[in-house]
């Protein structure tokens, strides 16, 4: 497809309500109209569950983000199933009007619900794992989302292994070609430090082993990068089939890929190796200027994990200045 959004492939779809149906036939099952086309080349969204003072309450960061100047999030679809947020899966309208009142839409409700099936390695959760990610993906469609983002689940001691990575692409594409077909959405798979797809192999192998009209990429910059990857060669490999990008910076000495891959161990409360746009691991400049070569369109979605010397709010700022003043992008 010519464009970073699965909406692109549909420009007749521009006047199209988001979430509309089409009237059922006797015979012929109620179907999703697409959703609206993106006019501008980037949106920017920011994602909510930062710890240091979001990580408890999603609503905060998104009042906070909204007065920073962001207008979309991104949000695991977890933080809706609590107690004390209980939207999924029965009252998408009541989330909606909470966050319409705050001013935002989502780019994302992202992963599966809190106590489902994340195991894509195991060819024996297989249709968990499915239902548990379509039914969130078909909750975040409600709102008018165009890609699904989701992680790999949690990494085993072991690693993963090749057998591994065959079974997990066979889960993506099964749940990448629902995903599309029933709910006109794009699959956006989301390498993560300390999860079952880390390293440059586990990528190329999953990318390589899944089709790419199902299956998309979501580019981390800084997990990219602390993985040992250079997300700009990355970038440039895959092109258009890069979905979404979440942009965090290193540390300048990361630069490129990180010759020290950080563990599980490593607390970054204490010892962040994620840090606000500008700090200098990351070439952002050197990243919009292939974006805009090849007219990518879509999500640039910022995710600062921890915000340990600072609220997140006052991070969300310092990122928020960055990209307007020198990545001349408006929020």
């Amino acid at each position: 497809m010519a464009s970073g959004v699965a909406a692109a492939a549909h420009p007749a779809a521009a006047q199209t309500p988001a979430g509309a149906q089409t009237p059922a036939g006797a015979d012929q099952p109620v179907r999703q109209l697409p959703i609206y086309v993106q006019q501008q080349q980037y949106r920017i969204g920011y994602t909510t569950n930062t710890r240091g003072g979001w990580e408890g309450d999603p609503f905060k960061g998104m009042r906070e983000g909204r007065e920073v100047g962001f207008r979309y999030m991104e949000i695991f679809g977890a933080s809706f199933c609590r107690p004390d947020t209980l939207y999924y899966p029965d009252d998408a309208e009541g989330l909606m009007r909470r966050i319409f009142e705050i001013g935002v839409n989502f780019v994302s409700i992202t992963g599966g619900s809190a106590k489902g099936d994340t195991r894509f390695e195991d060819p024996t959760a297989r249709e968990a794992v499915i239902e548990n990610h379509f039914e969130m993906a078909r909750f975040s469609r409600r709102f008018g989302c165009q890609v699904q983002k989701t992680n790999t689940g949690r990494r085993r001691p072991g690693g993963t292994t090749d057998e591994d990575l065959k079974v997990m692409s066979g889960t993506l594409n099964a749940l990448g070609k629902r995903v599309s077909e029933e709910l006109d959405m794009r699959l956006g798979v989301h390498p993560h430090l300390n999860s079952q797809l880390q390293t440059e192999h586990e990528l190329d192998f999953i990318m390589a082993n899944t089709d790419p009209k199902y299956i998309g990429l979501v580019l981390d910059t800084g997990h990219f990068t602390m993985a040992g990857m250079d997300p700009l060669a990355k970038g440039k490999q895959y092109g258009l089939r890069v979905l979404e990008y979440h942009f965090k910076d290193t540390q300048p000495e990361n630069r490129g890929g990180t010759k020290h891959v950080p563990g599980p161990e490593v607390d970054q409360m204490k010892t962040p190796y994620f840090f606000p746009m500008g700090t200098g691991g990351v070439d952002f400049p050197g990243l919009k200027a292939y974006l805009d070569s090849i007219q990518w369109r879509g999500f640039l979605n910022v995710e600062l994990d921890t915000s340990p010397w600072r609220p997140p709010q006052e991070s969300a700022r310092i990122t928020a200045d960055y990209i307007e003043k020198v990545l001349k992008i408006p929020l």
